[in-house]
């Protein structure tokens, strides 16, 4: 609240405020230190201040109070509901757990989530800046002025933050496109997770208080939770879900809810049965595969849980909006087990999931992929981005040979969408672990790599053309990134060269994390790690601190990774916010894997010291099980984790690492030789 009154007592300064209004405890705060800042204000007069500590340049604090007044007052407009205090402060904090906190008119960030240098900031940090300050700002309604009667349902509060922040930036900033990195991320994220035996509903009862912080699992309330708020805005329609929220936050303003108060708002407002249709996918785990094949003049469509790795047999059943893209009906739901359909065989296969708007996927039978395939080109971009997803996905369950996403990806070879590429550099990812003992396949799939991203990479360059779209800026940055995984001669030389003769300072940001990476792996004497931790220590950006940290983590050499190992717990270097980061990208990194997954074995005790009572804690767990790739690294994680299920915080996540790491050693075994092979005939 803004200052009521300030005194001198005894030496020091007593300030007053004035009186808040009936808040949830959790969302209180102060901060205090040496800042300054920059305000604006909204339509309304609200006044709205970005702060930083001095260290940080002025006009990084600029971006952020221009998108924060934006948003307050399309919110204002979207929920019908105006913002409820006199002020919104947003704070950039030096050190700190979480990306981002929506204490109620004071809400607190990291650096790299709040400060937009103009000159230094990538294209794509600007964005997530952007969507971070969209998603802490919708929490001032959903979640500050009503708030979840208990944690089962936090989803009220963060899945909505989820879809809000894409909804708002969406629509102050439509030349972003964001829907399309919703449906990279979000959507990606939700389906992979979501997959596995043994996940969270995004309703979930909570029993012990050390269990609340293992609820905030961003794959699950957020990102599938998020996505469930969509798929019910296209079910309803966007006035009806504008009218809904209207009513809630004016019923239940200053109170508490639960979930069957925001149904009955949306049904009110839309005349549907919003608790039929919302209540199966929020409280059961997982989501649905719909297999799709030809019988005669009809599709024949079944429904049954997907499921990556082991699992038990599952009944379950979700009522699902088709959304299909040859039919003018998108509300039409699929709830039994099984239903035929009408279909000519003489018309193109039927794209089901229409731009990715629910939570479910289709696996088409063989007979019916090679006309899908035709019509990739006249696909819109989250279809094309969907259906090369859904197809690793089904390769990993399974139901289709990983071999078989080579000749998928292959269809792609002259797709120009910055989004699509993203998707297409995962399935690529993905195939990387079947090759990471086999030199020769590892050259080949190197070579399919170069090649692929070859016409891109001569389209783009190294150098942003005038007036380009900013999707190609970013497009650059990945299709550099994929070159030089490819060991494309040029690439490398061009990357050397333009470290070599280029201030770190004057570097592209879009392109500063590749450059730096390609000159770490390039085996430069050891002053290269001097000079990038020099710089790191020095500089005020995180975000360059972040291009540094992922540059660093990429090395090749032992003795560099056992000296970013030994620095994990010095705080004067890496922040200790920052320490999971560091960990992750170590781990990823085949070459840092075995020593880092040791250090963190005998540096539990620090880690459980450091971050026992953090909302990051449960991450060392759920990313390692991420990334151990053997059957030896398996029955090691499993010794030492295995004891700490006892911690209620833990015992979700490391129960999830066994299922997906049991899974993805298996899945090397199984699809391994088909791949390689195939890759040898390219």
């Amino acid at each position: 609240m803004p200052v009521a009154s300030q005194r001198s007592e005894a030496g020091a300064l007593v300030t007053s405020f004035e009186k808040t209004p009936r808040m949830s405890t959790y969302l209180l705060a102060w901060v205090v230190g040496e800042l300054h800042r920059k305000t604006g204000r909204t339509e309304d007069g609200i006044e709205v201040n970005v702060w930083a500590t001095k260290a940080q340049p002025a006009q990084s604090l600029d971006f952020a109070v221009d998108i924060a007044r934006r948003c307050i007052d399309f919110f204002n407009s979207y929920f019908g509901t105006p913002y409820p205090l006199p002020k919104s402060d947003h704070v950039a904090l030096p050190d700190f757990s979480s990306g981002a906190m929506e204490n109620w008119g004071l809400v607190t960030y990291r650096e790299i989530g709040l400060l937009v240098d103009p000159a230094t900031t990538a294209l794509e940090t600007r964005q997530q800046s952007a969507l971070m300050i969209a998603h802490e700002l919708s929490h001032q309604w959903f979640g500050n002025l009503v708030t979840m009667e208990w944690w089962n349902d936090l989803w009220l509060n963060e899945s909505f933050a989820n879809i809000m922040e894409y909804i708002a930036i969406d629509a102050i900033e439509p030349d972003w496109r964001v829907w399309l990195d919703h449906s990279a991320h979000e959507v990606v994220s939700a389906l992979r997770r979501d997959a596995l035996e043994g996940v969270q509903s995004i309703q979930t009862d909570v029993s012990h208080p050390d269990e609340i912080n293992s609820l905030f699992d961003p794959s699950i309330v957020y990102a599938k939770g998020g996505r469930m708020i969509r798929m019910l805005q296209h079910y309803i329609g966007d006035q009806a879900m504008q009218e809904g929220l209207k009513k809630y936050f004016q019923t239940h303003a200053y109170k508490n809810t639960v979930a069957a108060d925001l149904w009955k708002c949306f049904s009110d407002a839309s005349g549907k049965d919003i608790v039929g249709l919302m209540n199966a996918w929020i409280t059961q785990p997982g989501y649905p595969v719909i297999h799709v094949q030809r019988a005669g003049d009809a599709l024949q469509l079944r429904q049954e849980q997907f499921f990556i790795g082991q699992h038990q047999p599952s009944d379950r059943l979700w009522p699902i909006p088709l959304g299909m893209a040859s039919t003018s009906d998108t509300t039409e739901l699929f709830s039994t087990k099984s239903t035929d359909m009408p279909y000519k065989a003489s018309l193109p296969t039927p794209v089901f999931n229409h731009d990715n708007g629910s939570h479910y996927l289709t696996h088409y039978s063989a007979d019916l992929l090679p006309s899908l395939l035709e019509q990739l080109p006249s696909m819109s971009e989250i279809n094309r981005m969907k259906f090369l997803h859904e197809q690793t996905l089904l390769a990993q369950a399974g139901f289709i040979s990983s071999a078989d996403i080579l000749k998928v990806i292959a269809s792609y070879k002259d797709e120009q969408s910055e989004a699509v590429w993203s998707t297409i550099a995962m399935a690529l990812n993905e195939l990387k672990k079947f090759v990471e003992t086999d030199e020769a396949s590892e050259k080949r799939l190197r070579a399919f790599v170069k090649d692929l991203a070859a016409p891109q990479y001569e389209r783009l360059g190294w150098h942003p053309e005038q007036n380009e779209v900013e999707s190609d800026a970013k497009l650059r940055s990945l299709i550099i990134g994929l070159s030089l995984y490819g060991e494309d001669p040029d690439a490398i030389t061009q990357a050397q060269k333009i470290y070599q003769s280029t201030p770190i300072d004057d570097l592209d940001p879009n392109l500063r994390p590749g450059i730096l990476a390609a000159a770490v792996r390039a085996h430069h004497p050891k002053t290269i790690v001097d000079t990038l931790l020099d710089i790191h220590a020095k500089t005020s950006s995180s975000e360059l601190q972040e291009d540094i940290a992922s540059a660093l983590t990429a090395t090749k050499k032992p003795e560099v990774i056992a000296r970013l190992l030994g620095l994990l717990k010095n705080n004067d270097i890496i922040r200790r916010q920052d320490v999971a980061r560091w960990c992750v990208w170590l781990l990823r990194n085949r070459h840092g894997r075995t020593m880092t997954w040791q250090w963190l074995r005998d540096n539990w005790s620090w880690i459980e010291e450091s971050f026992g009572s953090d909302k990051s804690y449960d991450a060392f767990p759920r990313y390692t099980g991420s990334v151990l790739m053997t059957s030896q690294e398996l029955k090691e994680y499993k010794e030492f984790f295995s004891p700490l299920r006892s911690h209620p915080g833990l015992k979700r996540n490391i129960n999830l690492g066994i299922t997906e790491l049991e899974h993805r050693v298996a899945l090397i075994e199984k699809d391994g030789p088909a791949v390689r092979a195939a890759l040898l005939q390219l």
